[in-house]
């Protein structure tokens, strides 16, 4: 079983950056490692549907949503089982929890994220002022 843990989460005024991590515990013990699963970050704003927000497979490729492309680096320690998320020019429409995810098979293809993946953190809060 494995349990993810994300931390990094605060209020910024928009322009601002944050760097989001997500610690994936309990892989040690499991038949695979940490390099072979496949990890994404999704946010969810109050009133609106869970959106994928930055993709990066077990080879290191990555995707992003159009609405960050250009603003967020999603990056990976597989020495430490560690998730990044790195958040430049925050906007006010970022505001949202901020949740990792993690799967055995991609949670990216044709263009569109999965929300069905095996498991998930419990979420960090990202708020943005204008």
């Amino acid at each position: 079983q494995v349990q993810l843990v994300e931390s990094g989460g605060g209020s910024v005024r928009s322009g601002g950056s944050l760097r989001l991590s997500c610690a994936a515990f309990g892989v040690t013990y499991s038949s695979y490692t940490y390099s072979t699963l496949h990890m994404a970050w999704f946010r969810q704003a109050p009133g609106k549907e869970r959106e994928g927000v930055a993709h990066i497979d077990s080879d290191g490729s990555t995707r992003y949503a159009d609405s960050v492309k250009g603003r967020f680096t999603i990056s990976r320690d597989n020495a430490k089982n560690t998730l990044y998320l790195q958040m430049n020019s925050l906007k006010p429409e970022d505001t949202a929890m901020y949740y990792c995810a993690a799967d055995f098979l991609p949670l990216y293809s044709n263009t569109h994220f999965r929300t069905g993946a095996a498991y998930w953190g419990q979420g960090t809060q990202v708020t943005v002022s204008s």
